[in-house]
């Protein structure tokens, strides 16, 4: 998840390296030998819960379950070999106890835990899968200090149950299609929303909605695969334009419930209201959202398998399109560090599930080591002072300026003088071009590593995914397109 923030600085905090094999996060989920059409019917099942908690413990309650609408999904890649997420969850048969669906997902209650926020705290989530046609057990894991997925709710779920409505939602929204390769259930299905657009500027969401959608079919390997997709998007208009944002007192009320200052962190944006989000992307069939805010502000968010956000009008807003996409959508961890954050970095290093950091416990079993030559040191060089001493210097002035609330321009401004040099500092790097293990990454300075130089994971310097996010990416799709 892209995190824009300027509240806590990064605790310093000595670090105890726990030796935990990269194995772990490798290992597949065994096969189902689930048949689609004699499990499932052809629609999806929503399960709405309420996550609460504290930063040390978490409770999960049900709120309804009900149909979500026809299913988008692949009928023959039923389950996630993947491994990547904070939590995991799988769709059993009762009676023989046959793995039948399972995904990997993050959420905002996991982030929120992060914050060390002592009060407690209840998000609503959702998770979707095929209808089923006989009674199944859901469950619901979680990593623990070692990584391992252990349980941490269960419920069964009888489909004819009078709890579980079938009753199909009728849209009032109006809905378009920007790009339709073909059915749903052997393509990637994208939901665009948006977000404080009034009823005129409707032609302006269309607007977004293509210009946003074309920019990442220009990188690879969206570029490429481009017929793998379906692109649809769903109008709500609002009573006003723009969205809420808390930190410079501009307050508002949208459909959607967009807001900046996510976590008090002001360039964090999300909507907390996920009742809504979901009962209006269901308007179309989808896999993934995406929802866009009628705002200038640089702004954003991405959490793996729930949505992505982007500020529409901004000028870096074509990369944190793409960028947050890259989070939503393969689960890729944020490769910067220098920015200031509301997370509480770990006492324990335990090796990432985000499949472009590691903790390089294991040099000779990278995660990614096919894409890394014969020749390419691991750990491997870069002038990593000389970039921290310039990049922590820039985050000061972002600070500042921000304080001072100064226009758009000024921060976008000092975002491109950061651009230039730094993609000055790196063309003299001896494997800029390499794949390797640069120290650096994932909100941390030190003991976690990125696979690349530079990648737009990392900065805003080029759009382009480096080779681990782009294979990372690429098993995504094949999940979905297949």
């Amino acid at each position: 998840m892209n995190k824009y923030q300027n509240i806590n600085k990064m605790k310093k905090i000595g670090f105890l390296l726990l030796s935990v094999g990269i194995s772990i996060l490798t290992m597949a989920q065994p096969k189902s030998n689930a048949n689609f059409d004699r499990y499932f019917n052809a629609g999806t099942m929503r399960v709405d819960y309420f996550h609460s908690g504290t930063s040390a413990e978490e409770h999960f309650s049900l709120d309804r379950i009900l149909n979500d609408g026809s299913w988008a999904g692949s009928e023959t890649v039923l389950l996630d070999e993947l491994n990547r997420g904070l939590y995991f969850f799988k769709i059993t048969d009762t009676t023989t106890n046959t793995l039948l669906y399972s995904r990997g997902f993050a959420c905002i209650f996991g982030e929120w835990q992060t914050t060390g926020d002592p009060a407690w705290g209840t998000f609503h989530e959702s998770l979707r899968f095929p209808w089923p046609k006989l009674p199944v057990k859901l469950t619901i894991e979680k990593r623990d200090s070692k990584n391992n997925f252990t349980p941490v709710w269960s419920l069964i779920i009888d489909p004819k149950a009078r709890n579980v409505n079938p009753s199909a939602l009728k849209s009032d929204y109006k809905t378009f299609p920007y790009i339709e390769n073909g059915i749903p259930s052997n393509h990637v299905d994208i939901v665009i929303l948006g977000d404080g657009y009034t009823a005129d500027e409707m032609a302006k969401f269309h607007n977004d909605v293509a210009t946003l959608t074309d920019e990442l079919f220009t990188v690879e390997p969206f570029k490429s695969r481009k017929a793998d997709f379906n692109v649809r998007a769903v109008e709500t208009p609002s009573a006003t334009s723009g969205v809420n944002k808390p930190h410079p007192g501009v307050f508002n009320r949208t459909p959607l419930s967009m807001s900046y200052g996510a976590f008090d962190s002001e360039r964090y944006a999300l909507s907390y209201d996920n009742r809504t989000i979901r009962d209006v992307a269901a308007s179309v069939p989808y896999d993934y959202m995406f929802i866009l805010i009628n705002e200038r502000t640089y702004g954003g968010g991405g959490i793996f398998n729930l949505y992505s956000t982007v500020a529409a009008d901004n000028k870096f807003s074509r990369y944190i399109f793409v960028h947050e996409f890259g989070h939503c959508f393969a689960a890729l961890a944020d490769e910067y560090y220098t920015s200031d954050v509301s997370y509480q970095s770990p006492e324990i290093i335990v090796e990432p599930w985000e499949p472009n950091v590691t903790a390089l416990f294991e040099p000779a079993n990278l995660k990614w080591k096919t894409l890394v030559k014969a020749n390419t040191p691991i750990p491997t060089p870069w002038e990593k002072t000389e970039f921290d001493n310039f990049s922590y210097g820039i985050q000061k002035e972002r600070r500042a300026l921000r304080a001072a609330n100064v226009p758009e321009t000024e921060m976008e401004a000092l975002f491109e003088r950061e651009k230039k040099t730094s993609l000055e500092m790196f063309d003299k790097n001896k494997y800029k071009d390499a794949t390797g293990a640069f120290e650096g990454g994932n909100y941390m300075q030190f003991g976690i590593y990125r696979s690349a130089l530079d990648c737009i994971m990392f900065t805003r310097n080029k759009q382009e995914f480096c080779p681990a996010c782009t294979k990372a990416i690429s098993e995504v799709m094949d999940m979905y397109s297949r």
